[in-house]
């Protein structure tokens, strides 16, 4: 089976809708995902099923300037 998102892809989580997140890597079926709006902070796991692409969230892009 392969992945839906592939590594680099933006998505949201959720749970989170409002939070741009960049996908850094997928391993055993968890997708390690950084936050765009800070890229120090610690990876945020997901499977796939908690997440979503830009178009399927109805979200304005709040964090581009």
């Amino acid at each position: 089976m392969e992945n839906k998102y592939k590594e680099g892809d933006e998505v949201y989580a959720k749970d989170n809708p409002h939070t741009k997140l960049k996908v850094r890597r997928y391993v055993n079926r968890i997708y390690y995902c950084q936050t765009m709006l800070d890229l120090n902070l610690k990876d945020l796991v997901y499977f796939e099923n908690e997440l979503m692409l830009p178009n399927e969230s109805n979200v304005q892009d709040d964090n581009h300037v």
